[in-house]
């Protein structure tokens, strides 16, 4: 690959003015320099080149065919350094600002909000706008810095970083267990009350599978609620089975609250978390630094299969 020295890249930088301004007077102006300064530039350029870039005459400066394709190259040439050296200045500079979140409100509550206090500690400058809900929002018409979506992503052109993924299981409440019994096989769980979602994807069916075993039941809830953590409650209560993500219920397991139901199955739904940021490749100084917290505290594993109260590394 051919070294560019800082002096060629005057030359492109005088060449892609002349051809934004139309002109060397105004490119001269443009660029801080003198005209006759700029002229050299794009002479020399075009000697280096072998090549006429520009056709000139007394009243007008044009693109040559040459020229005009070369223009296409160096001005994405030009936006990348631009972009990196903002990139840059955005790296030194502390994040300060508001940032504004879109999170899902039962994950959020668990594994996000114990370490707010401390990322705030980290970064007084910052001040956070917490949206908390589990529809999809526009990140860009809802002007959103980021936000952290569960399941599966559309195509939709947001930049994406993966953080964990999980499987979802059925589970119970010791009690409920103790007074009902528990299902041994997957048709035994018509028999049993059970708690469900109506927005979830194993409802009102409950897809179960065990390697390459496949079982579908049709399930006639006990209680229904389009609330995660409500189910929840009710289940640790010992309202019935309850199919759920594992982070979810991490804790609840991690300190017998619930137990697995039917341990060898689980539900044919195998999700993951993402934090998505607005397309575009500079990312702002406040959003990186909640980005790269929120990826530590799922670092070496996510918090919910750690062992309780075990740090992020």
């Amino acid at each position: 690959m051919q070294e560019r020295t800082g002096s060629e890249l005057q030359q492109i930088e005088a060449f892609a003015a002349v051809a934004e301004h139309g002109g060397f007077a105004a490119a001269a102006r443009a660029l801080g320099r003198d005209g006759s300064v700029v002229s050299r530039r794009i002479d020399a350029l075009e000697a280096r080149l072998g090549v006429r870039l520009l056709s000139r005459t007394t009243r007008r400066v044009t693109l040559t065919e040459v020229g005009a394709t070369y223009l296409q190259r160096v001005r994405t040439i030009l936006g990348e350094l631009s972009a990196a050296d903002t990139e840059a200045a955005e790296a030194a500079a502390a994040p300060q600002g508001l940032l504004r979140l879109a999170l899902p409100a039962a994950f959020a509550q668990r594994w996000i909000a114990p370490w707010l206090a401390d990322f705030l500690a980290a970064y007084p400058k910052l001040q956070l706008e917490l949206s908390h809900s589990d529809r999809f929002v526009d990140l860009v018409a809802d002007g959103f810095d980021a936000a952290v979506r569960i399941g599966e992503l559309a195509d939709s052109g947001l930049v994406a970083r993966r953080l964990a993924g999980f499987e979802t299981m059925l589970c119970a409440a010791p009690s409920y267990l103790a007074r009902c019994g528990a299902p041994q096989r997957p048709d035994e769980l018509r028999q049993h009350a059970c708690l469900g979602m109506p927005k979830a994807r194993f409802w009102p069916d409950w897809k179960l599978i065990k390697g390459r075993q496949r079982s579908v039941q049709r399930i006639d809830a006990a209680i229904v609620s389009d609330e995660g953590e409500g189910l929840l409650a009710a289940c640790v209560q010992g309202a019935g089975i309850l199919p759920a993500p594992e982070w979810l219920i991490g804790r609840e397991l991690a300190d017998g609250r619930l137990v697995r139901v039917l341990p060898q199955w689980r539900a044919d739904y195998d999700g993951a978390i993402h934090v998505v940021l607005p397309p575009g490749r500079l990312v702002p100084a406040k959003t990186r630094a909640f980005v790269d917290r929120l990826a530590q505290e799922f670092e070496p594993a996510p918090p919910w299969l750690r062992a309780p109260h075990a740090p992020a590394r």
